[in-house]
């Protein structure tokens, strides 16, 4: 067993009709189950924000959802409340095979700082415990799926390169935010870390 499939963030406020939904976010779906069987190791991320964290543009006073400010670790965008911990729209699609997954990853409970990646904080450096439980299992190659392509799952996608994994980014099976061309520069980004875009 070397593969994982690596589900990201397929969760009810990031599917059409949520606080922060994606265009086509729940079109993926039957395809990210299907594609489950062919991996000996299933992997969900899920977004798990506590009510009033730091990245939500309410906990701001006067700012807007979708613009950014300066946290510590640099320069955040503030979002709509999401995927607040213990919320229908913090559950998965109900359409997705949950029963599959070995390892559910839980990022973004730190209210101080958000996380995009399923291995590190946004501050680059806090560890959420994936490359460790990869790692002891044996894992080398990586296929990743879900929302969104240009900020969680290119995150993800990225650092698990700089962790030396072989990844790979199923674009038919991500879907976009795309915010002012993020898109673009995003799987420009993942084609220069080394990423395999299939």
């Amino acid at each position: 067993m070397t593969k994982a499939l690596i589900v990201i963030d397929i969760q009810n406020d990031f599917c059409p009709g949520g606080a922060l939904a994606v265009a086509g976010g729940d079109e993926i779906v039957p395809g990210v189950n299907a594609l489950m069987a062919e991996y000996p190791a299933v992997i969900l991320t899920q977004d798990w924000h506590p009510a009033g964290h730091s990245s939500f543009a309410s906990a701001h006073p006067g700012a807007a959802p979708f613009s950014t400010t300066e946290m510590p670790y640099g320069t955040q965008v503030l979002w709509p409340d999401h995927c607040v911990q213990g919320s229908t729209g913090a559950a998965f699609h109900a359409a997705l095979d949950t029963d599959r997954a070995d390892l559910i990853i839980r990022k973004g409970f730190n209210p101080a700082i958000d996380s995009y990646s399923a291995f590190f904080e946004n501050d680059q450096t806090t560890p959420t415990g994936l490359e460790g439980y990869l790692r002891t299992r044996g894992i080398t190659e990586l296929t990743m799926v879900g929302l969104a392509t240009d900020f969680c799952v290119n995150f993800s996608a990225t650092d698990a390169a700089r962790l030396g994994f072989s990844v790979t980014v199923r674009q038919d099976l991500c879907r976009g935010i795309d915010m002012e061309g993020s898109l673009d520069a995003a799987l420009a980004g993942l084609r220069e870390a080394g990423v395999a875009i299939a």
